[in-house]
């Protein structure tokens, strides 16, 4: 990956990988910047309509990112053909925000990730910080002219398959033949971990048949990673979240959730603030695992 700008405010925080994140003040320095391209991608499809960062582009994670008829993402040609509509170079620094504490920012980032594009950023606290302080908001939607963006090769060592999952815990054939390879994190809410949800508080209670957890997940909620503002903890603070869990380094890692969006926020939190080196994201998540017949399920 290219050597990037590193903001001098995230570098001072100690992150592992500081390229990884830039600040409101950053992006509001590089907003006429013609080698970063700022993506908005929320969980409310219409909120960029109503308002968003000059210049900034929209990616909206179900139609831009979902294949339209199988239940996984757009291939490697399409990522190419969005790209390309975007204006989007293998070298263009991408740097997304969005609502939800960033949940559907962080989604992007690790599906442009796992497509191979090199040049990331989140932007810390996302759309509510930036509207918070006060800055500029616009309705007008940019144009950038057309590139042609190579078809990328996707990198398997982010994300993992209920099959792989299964052997991660331990099972063959759905029956327990070992131990755990590493540490499994489910980050969603108590309530979802222990089977009294099948989503989130306040949200229609739908999208699985059984409600649970993975067997051996430790349930270690997303939100715990972050301070009131949205903005990510300090490097130690987090630390001792995850490793007091026993969410080491060491380890292998896989984190899931209920779609894959929160779980996403806690991957980059892992391989990209913390620098683990081994770290999948299970989009599959509990939509999935909650409704394949036989799988084990714990409460």
């Amino acid at each position: 990956m290219a050597t990037l700008e590193i903001d001098p405010r995230v570098a001072a925080r100690g992150y592992a990988h500081p390229e990884s994140l830039v600040t409101t003040e950053w992006v509001a320095e590089h907003l006429n910047d013609p080698n970063v391209r700022i993506v908005e991608s929320d969980e409310d499809v219409l909120l960029y309509e109503l308002g968003h960062i000059p210049g900034a582009v929209k990616v909206d994670w179900h139609t831009d990112l979902q294949d339209p008829v199988v239940r996984d993402f757009i291939g490697p040609e399409q990522f190419a053909e969005l790209c390309s509509r975007l204006g989007i170079t293998p070298e263009t620094r991408v740097v997304f925000y969005g609502d939800k504490n960033n949940w559907w920012a962080a989604y992007a980032f690790w599906f442009f990730r796992y497509m191979g594009h090199g040049p990331l950023s989140i932007m810390d606290g996302g759309r509510k910080k930036w509207e918070a302080e006060g800055r500029p908001m616009t309705r007008e939607v940019p144009s950038y002219p057309r590139t042609n963006y190579p078809v990328p090769k996707p990198n398997p060592e982010l994300r993992a398959f209920r099959d792989e999952v299964l052997a991660f815990i331990g099972y063959r054939d759905r029956q327990k033949v070992g131990e755990p390879r590493g540490a499994l994190v489910d980050v969603r809410s108590p309530g979802e971990y222990r089977g009294e949800l099948l989503h989130m508080p306040d949200y229609p209670q739908e999208g699985a048949l059984r409600g649970g957890h993975i067997p051996g997940a430790a349930n270690i909620p997303w939100a715990q990673a972050v301070n009131e503002d949205g903005t990510f903890k300090s490097p130690e603070e987090l630390r001792k979240l995850y490793e007091s869990q026993g969410v080491t380094p060491d380890k292998e890692v896989i984190v899931y959730c209920r779609i894959g969006e929160r779980s996403s926020h806690t991957w980059f939190v892992l391989h990209e603030l913390l620098g683990y080196p081994k770290v999948r994201n299970y989009d599959g998540s509990w939509t999935e695992w909650g409704n394949v017949v036989g799988v084990p399920i714990e409460r």
